[in-house]
């Protein structure tokens, strides 16, 4: 298997990868949180810049799935600027809790709700995706978008989704996945391993934080192989949308 094929993380016990990197378990949090404390300022910009704007169609998608409604409680991991949660609140969701695991990403997200005059609705927790601070069945729904290909162990991560959503809950995961087109896949991996590190240096100031985000992506599971995860972490109901030729997925689920 070549290393930059789609499969799951670990390669021996005690071993993650980060980006194409092997790194023991017990590093990769400290590492990918390193990556996020020094982009954190520019992500938003980096997100416009990267993807044309088309970041934004991906999350609409997302929302639209999801159709918050008055009185839904949403538990959005590893969303600390605040995307997904600020469409949530705008789109009529009640309430919101943020957790991400850099209080560098949180304070952004905190400062553009106080900048749109959104100060009540969302709770802003520092937390981990395979430990989450939230009691068991609590949630009506759960989002993560771009998040969950960083994590150490993403099988804990679905579990613990799965624990606190309340019976008939919904899961939903907006993540880089695997181009269905064959010509599109080569041209987005000369642009992904070209492009987006120089891009990163030029904006962000952090050449190697894009270029290990353009390795997590080539690493994480492919649309059926992650589909299989969210199954076997007891979730059920799985469906799948590939969005832009498969550049982008969304994974729905369900805790029946």
């Amino acid at each position: 298997m070549s290393k930059n094929q789609n499969h799951r993380p670990e390669d021996k016990p005690g071993m993650t990868h980060f980006g194409y990197q092997s790194v023991p378990d017990d590093e990769k949090s400290s590492l990918v949180r390193d990556v996020f404390d020094s982009v954190a300022p520019k992500y938003d910009l980096m997100n416009d810049l990267m993807s044309l704007g088309v970041h934004r169609i991906w999350k609409r998608a997302m929302m639209d799935w999801l159709a918050p409604r008055p009185g839904m409680r949403l538990l959005d991991v590893g969303g600390g600027t605040g995307d997904i949660a600020l469409r949530f609140i705008e789109r009529g969701g009640t309430r919101v809790t943020v957790i991400d695991v850099n209080d560098e990403m949180l304070s952004q997200g905190r400062d553009r709700a106080t900048d749109r005059g959104i100060l009540d609705g969302i709770e802003w927790t520092q937390g981990d995706a395979e430990n989450l601070p939230v009691a068991d069945a609590s949630q009506d729904a759960y989002t993560t978008a771009f998040c969950i290909r960083n994590v150490t162990h993403i099988d804990r991560a679905l579990r613990e989704a799965r624990r606190v959503l309340k019976p008939g809950g919904r899961f939903l995961c907006l993540e880089f996945s695997q181009v269905v087109l064959p010509v599109l896949d080569q041209l987005y991996k000369t642009y992904s391993f070209k492009v987006l590190p120089a891009l990163g240096e030029q904006v962000a100031g952090d050449r190697q934080a894009y270029q290990y985000l353009a390795e997590s992506i080539r690493r994480f599971p492919a649309q059926g192989p992650f589909a299989e995860m969210i199954t076997e972490a007891g979730l059920e109901q799985v469906k799948v949308r590939n969005l832009s030729g498969g550049i982008a997925a969304i994974h729905s689920a369900w805790r029946v």
